[in-house]
């Protein structure tokens, strides 16, 4: 281990609850209003979280930086993809209405 081992490890932990709470409230979009867009949205974040972990993961406990370097890369670049084609899915509009009753 070096002296970024700290380092590496609080920002891949950022990167986990920061990347985790926008995948996360992604999801429950989808859920809710069953977007292609949102799902694929969260499906990207969740792909550059994972690889942000797994390349922590192959750093700091197997010790080889270039296999945690090619992890994240690999995973980001997956990541975005989805993101790309989050912005060119179709979604269908739904309108909520709320009725209130007045007795």
């Amino acid at each position: 281990m070096n002296e970024y081992t700290l380092l590496i490890a609080v920002t891949n932990t950022a990167t986990l609850l920061t990347g985790g709470a926008v995948a996360l409230l992604a999801y429950r979009a989808f859920r809710r209003t069953g977007s292609r867009a949102l799902r694929a949205v969260a499906i990207g974040f969740g792909f550059i979280v994972a690889g942000s972990v797994g390349g922590a993961i192959a750093h700091l406990f197997a010790g080889n930086v270039a296999l945690g370097v090619t992890i994240q890369s690999a995973c980001t670049a997956g990541g975005f993809a989805f993101l790309l084609y989050s912005l060119y899915a179709e979604t269908e509009m739904t309108t909520t209405v709320t009725l209130q009753r007045s007795d």
